[in-house]
């Protein structure tokens, strides 16, 4: 089965934290998809012999029928469990040792971590990717107990999308934008994330533009959100100029 890029990545994600675990520990691992769509990341872990067992959740009926479907196909019922529910609801704690979630807006994410403490607290490790709202989601995993150990950045199809693997322990960052753009990405210098960094300064470099000759540039307002933009200037300017890159 082929997958997108950003599919692939998660799997290969799952697939390096799980190889690191103990040979004894992986051969009763479970892995959670939350939200899991068509179904094919589950499959494609089980085809690949990454996990053993895999259960798929997803909140909409017409999605997991289709889930459902597609793991008929593939003769792989007894190896894939699909639940209906909403978020984290339908499992119970320390069924799952991993859990993805992916394809939703960062504080929906957020929500269901909250809502879920008993179950939050019995898994091991977690894949994210986060749609929006990146920073907040950043400062949410800290105030959960969650560290990122990891992070990738990608571009498909016109999109940029972040993912994340996260364990339980404690994260710090001392700088805001190291929130806003990702540590690990930094660290890394991650090209990805520097030809984002310079849409992202021509996008506020334009709006900076278009703030300074209205009309209303002078009101509390215009002078608020200007000084925003700026902030925003500056912070990508500074990540720029730690992955090494100038216009």
């Amino acid at each position: 089965m082929r997958l997108s890029k950003r599919l692939e990545t998660i799997i290969d994600m799952a697939y390096c934290w799980i190889s690191l675990q103990e040979k004894e520990e992986k051969q009763g691992f479970c892995v959670a998809d939350v939200g899991t769509d068509h179904g094919f990341v589950p499959i494609c872990l089980i085809e690949r012999g990454i996990v053993g067992r895999v259960l798929a959740l997803d909140i909409r009926k017409g999605p997991l029928l289709r889930a459902r479907e597609h793991v008929q196909n593939q003769g792989l019922q007894e190896r894939i469990a699909l639940r209906l529910g909403d978020g984290l609801k339908p499992l119970k704690p320390g069924e799952a040792h991993l859990v993805i979630m992916t394809g939703m807006g960062g504080e929906l994410m957020l929500r269901i971590l909250k809502e879920s403490p008993q179950i939050r607290e019995t898994v091991r490790c977690w894949i994210f990717s986060p749609q929006l709202e990146l920073s907040w989601f950043r400062h949410g995993l800290k105030e959960l107990g969650l560290a990122i150990r990891d992070e990738v950045m990608l571009q498909e199809d016109g999109k940029y999308y972040v993912i994340m693997k996260a364990e339980p322990g404690e994260m710090y960052y001392p700088e805001e934008y190291q929130y806003r753009y990702g540590e690990q990405l930094i660290r890394k210098k991650s090209q990805v994330l520097a030809e984002y960094l310079e849409k992202e300064i021509q996008k506020f470099q334009k709006i900076r533009e278009q703030i300074q000759k209205t009309a209303r540039a002078e009101t509390v307002g215009a002078k608020e959100r200007l000084q925003e933009v700026e902030e925003e200037i500056e912070q990508a300017k500074k990540v720029r100029e730690l992955l090494g890159k100038t216009i």
